[in-house]
């Protein structure tokens, strides 16, 4: 049998190595030490941004923190957009509040800002205001984000901008991560860069970091014993762990420069097709960093079989999100949209997008599609 084409495979160096082992040979293997600090410097120098950086154990995590800061209580509402992982949209649910799904538009295949207004006009009239609007970078592509803001600040509804996949992705030449009221990255096995498990939450200041890993840590008191007033979680991210994204972080213009190769070269063997369309920026405003490449068939096909015939050959591949209004425990809450992300899930897959596939790689993997 030929050799496996993973979907996404992380690719580990030296640096990596290095700061690990700084880790174990200091000690430091809790979630504090140097290489955490270390690893939130990187992010924040790499976004060229004053934001304040809260390294989590999990991308999740930060959803769920950056809606506790944001005031979300029992009982209130969240859109969110429904064309993404369930991750997005669980901890809305931990809260005991209610998601309101949004549908996607079709150039970006993200939350649409003509249903978003729909939305919230709707869930106004119903004397429900929203109090936060969950949007997504999925698949690495950035979302239409002057649109979006601008629907954010007419209503006076934060966003929390999802950026798990999107790290080095851009719009208007400023990065994914910068763009919401509150914003997450994810650092799993998966992402462009990984800590193995991971994330980060994105703040306006320290003032709003500090209060985020003060939850982050059990919500301990600055006392010489375990004082609490109130409830706090175990989100922090471990000193080794940070020590593999400080590594990551080292290579990260490299990944995203073999990803929009990678991309580019899927766009030359598929421009002929004329029933496959390869997901891809729509305009000069969008930079995304092709963390997964993203196909859709012009008309309606057996997407499991086409699957099967993959896997036979040793090769992974994807459908896209099924949209969270459609996955059963979130089927009897609100959406809003014509269903447009239903159309992408029945017509799209996902191909391999591991940033060391190679041109023999991506011609095997076309040779299976065409």
């Amino acid at each position: 049998m030929q050799q496996k084409i993973y979907l996404l495979k992380p690719q580990i160096s030296k640096f990596e190595i290095e700061f690990v082992n700084e880790a174990f040979n200091s000690n430091w293997i809790t979630t504090e030490g140097t290489n955490i600090n270390g690893f939130e410097d990187d992010i924040q120098k790499y976004i060229s941004s004053k934001k304040e950086i809260l390294a989590l154990n999990s991308g999740t995590a930060a959803i769920h923190l950056a809606l506790i800061l944001l005031g979300v209580k029992k009982n209130d509402e969240v859109i969110c957009q429904s064309f993404t992982f369930c991750a997005s949209a669980n901890p809305i649910l931990y809260l005991g509040a209610n998601p309101i799904f949004v549908d996607s538009e079709k150039e970006t295949w993200n939350m649409s800002p003509f249903f978003l207004r729909k939305a919230i006009k709707d869930r106004i009239k119903k004397k429900i205001k929203p109090k936060a609007i969950i949007v997504v970078n999925s698949y690495g592509m950035p979302a239409k984000w002057d649109e979006l803001n601008s629907i954010s600040k007419e209503f006076e509804i934060p966003i929390l901008e999802d950026a798990a996949a999107a790290l080095g992705s851009k719009y208007d030449n400023k990065f994914c991560g910068t763009l919401g009221d509150l914003s997450v990255l994810s650092f799993n096995g998966n992402k462009i860069v990984t800590t193995s498990s991971g994330g980060a939450l994105i703040c306006k200041n320290i003032e709003t970091k500090n209060r985020g890993l003060y939850l982050a840590t059990q919500a301990k008191e600055k006392e010489n014993y375990y004082s609490h007033t109130e409830y706090g979680y175990n989100y922090r991210m471990s000193n080794v762990l940070a020590g593999i994204g400080r590594g990551q972080m080292k290579r990260i213009d490299e990944i995203i420069i073999k990803k929009r190769l990678i991309n580019d070269f899927y766009k030359k063997i598929l421009k002929d097709f004329t029933d496959i369309d390869l997901h891809s920026e729509s305009s000069k405003v969008f930079f995304s960093n092709f963390w997964l490449n993203c196909i859709l068939f012009k008309d309606n096909r057996d997407i499991q079989e086409l699957i099967l015939k993959f896997k036979k050959n040793n090769i992974d591949v994807r459908r896209l999100w099924k949209p969270l209004h459609k996955q059963k425990y979130f089927e009897d809450y609100p959406f809003y949209g014509d269903n447009l992300c239903l159309d992408l899930f029945n017509r799209g897959l996902c191909l391999p997008s591991s940033s060391n596939l190679t041109k023999l790689d991506v011609f095997r993997i076309c040779d299976i599609l065409l």
